[in-house]
C-alpha cells in the first residue's frame, strides 16, 4: 500500500468493497455460532486497512478519524462486530500514535509493523475490582528483574477478541507504589503473554465480538512502555476515539435497520397501489430519528477534528468537552436502540424473526449492547460531577 493513497480512495477501493461484501455475507453466521469474523479481518488486512490510521512517515495511510468513522459505519451496516473490531483496533493505533511523547524508537518501528504486517491491537483497560472506572487501576509494573525485563499481571472483565489478536495494550498503574490514577499503556505480543480465560461469552448480541474475561501475565522490555501518562492519552484520544467510532458502528447498525424498514413499507406500499401504508407514518417518526442521530455523531466528529488539529489540543482535557463527549456515548447509545425498536414496530414479525430481508432481530439485540458498553449510568455519575464546577452553554 503507498502512503500517498489517500484515504477516501482506499474507502472505495475494490479491496475495501470486498471487506464489505465478506462481512455482509458471514453476519448471521458470526451472530448464530458467537464466532470472531475472522474472514472479514483477512479481507481488512488484504486491503491494508488495519494500517489506515498509522502515520504516513511510519507506513500508514495517516487516515484521520472522519475517515475511520466512515469506514466504520460502512462495515457495521453489514456487521456490526466487524465493525466494532475494526473500530476499536484504531482506537489503540491512534493511542499509541498521537502520543509517542517526542519520539520513541520502540513504538515508531512498531507502527511501522502494524502497517507491514497489518497486525491486529486488542485493549485490555477493564479491570475486575475497579468497577467499570477506566481510570483506575489495580495491577502495575513490577520492578525489573534480572534479565532487565518488567512485568505485570492484570485481571481483565472483558478483552475483546483477546485471543485473536497479535498485540494488546493494556493499562496498569505505572509501578507497585503509584496510585490507582497514575497509570500507563503498555503494548505486549502475544508471545510474550500469558493469557487464562476466565469466562465465557455466550450474549444477547455482539456475539462476535469474542469478549470474555482474561488473566493476563506479561513480561516485557520497559521501552514497551509508553512515555505519556495515560491520563493524557484518555482525554485527547482514546475516550474521544472510542464515543465517535463507537457512535459509527451504532449509526450503522440502525442505517441497517431502517434501511429493512423502509423496505418493508415500500413492498406495502406496491401491494395496495395508490394508498398510503399505514406504516409509512411510523417510518416518518424514523426518518426524523435517524437524521437527529446522523446530525449528533457528525457534530461531534467535525468538533474533534476540529480540535485535534490546535496545538496543544488543551481543549480536549477540559471539562466542558468531557462532558461533551459523554454525552455523544450517551445519546448515541439510546437512539440506535430507539431506531431499531422502531423499525421492529413497522416490520412487525416479519422483523421479529430471525430470518428475511426485513428481520432487525440480529441489530436490535446488538443494539442492546449498547449502553452497557462504558456503562451509561457510570458516564452520568461522572457528568453529574463535571456539571458541579462546569455551566453548559458556555
Amino acid at each position: 500500500m503507498s502512503p500517498q493513497v489517500e484515504t477516501e480512495e482506499l474507502i472505495a477501493s475494490g479491496a475495501f468493497r470486498q471487506a464489505l461484501e465478506i462481512a455482509a455475507g458471514q453476519a448471521a453466521d458470526v451472530d448464530r455460532r458467537g464466532r470472531f469474523p475472522s474472514e472479514t479481518l483477512e479481507a481488512l488486512r488484504a486491503a491494508g486497512a488495519l494500517g489506515w490510521s498509522v502515520p504516513r512517515e511510519y507506513g500508514g495511510a495517516g487516515a484521520h478519524i472522519g475517515e475511520l468513522s466512515q469506514a466504520t459505519l460502512e462495515l457495521s451496516r453489514r456487521c456490526a462486530t466487524s465493525g466494532m473490531a475494526f473500530a476499536m483496533h484504531h482506537i489503540q493505533v491512534a493511542s499509541i500514535a498521537r502520543h509517542l511523547g517526542g519520539g520513541s524508537p520502540w513504538f515508531e518501528d512498531y507502527l511501522r509493523r502494524v502497517a507491514r504486517e497489518q497486525r491486529l491491537i486488542a485493549s485490555a483497560t477493564s479491570e475486575v475490582g475497579v468497577g467499570g472506572d477506566l481510570r483506575r487501576s489495580i495491577a502495575a509494573v513490577q520492578p525489573p528483574s534480572a534479565d532487565g525485563l518488567v512485568q505485570f499481571e492484570k485481571r481483565g472483565s472483558t478483552i475483546s477478541y483477546g485471543a485473536q489478536a497479535d498485540d494488546l495494550l493494556t493499562t496498569v498503574r505505572r509501578g507497585p507504589n503509584a496510585e490507582p490514577g497514575d497509570q500507563v499503556l503498555v503494548l505486549t505480543h502475544q508471545s510474550q503473554m500469558e493469557m487464562t480465560q476466565t469466562g465465557e461469552w455466550d450474549t444477547l448480541g455482539m456475539r462476535g465480538t469474542c469478549s470474555p474475561g482474561f488473566v493476563v501475565k506479561a513480561s516485557f522490555h520497559p521501552d514497551q512502555i509508553l512515555p505519556v501518562p495515560f491520563g493524557a492519552i484518555a482525554a485527547e484520544t482514546m475516550v474521544p476515539y472510542s464515543h465517535i467510532l463507537w457512535a459509527h458502528v451504532w449509526l450503522g447498525i440502525a442505517t441497517d435497520a431502517s434501511s429493512r424498514a423502509q423496505n418493508f413499507v415500500r413492498a406495502q406500499a406496491r401491494q395496495s397501489p395508490g394508498t398510503i401504508p399505514p406504516t409509512a407514518l411510523r417510518l416518518s417518526e424514523l426518518s426524523a430519528r435517524m437524521a437527529q442521530f446522523r446530525a449528533l455523531v457528525q457534530t461531534a466528529t467535525d468538533e474533534y477534528l476540529d480540535l485535534a488539529d490546535k496545538d496543544g489540543r488543551r481543549e480536549l482535557s477540559t471539562v466542558g468537552y468531557a462532558v461533551r463527549i459523554n454525552n455523544l456515548k450517551i445519546a448515541a447509545s439510546e437512539l440506535v436502540f430507539e431506531a431499531c425498536y422502531g423499525a421492529l414496530r413497522i416490520c412487525g414479525f416479519a422483523g421479529y424473526g430471525n430470518c428475511g430481508p426485513y428481520s432487525v432481530a440480529r441489530q436490535l439485540r446488538d443494539a442492546g449492547s449498547a449502553a452497557l458498553q462504558i456503562a451509561n449510568d457510570r458516564l452520568h455519575a461522572t457528568n453529574a460531577a463535571l456539571l458541579t464546577v462546569y455551566r453548559e452553554g458556555k
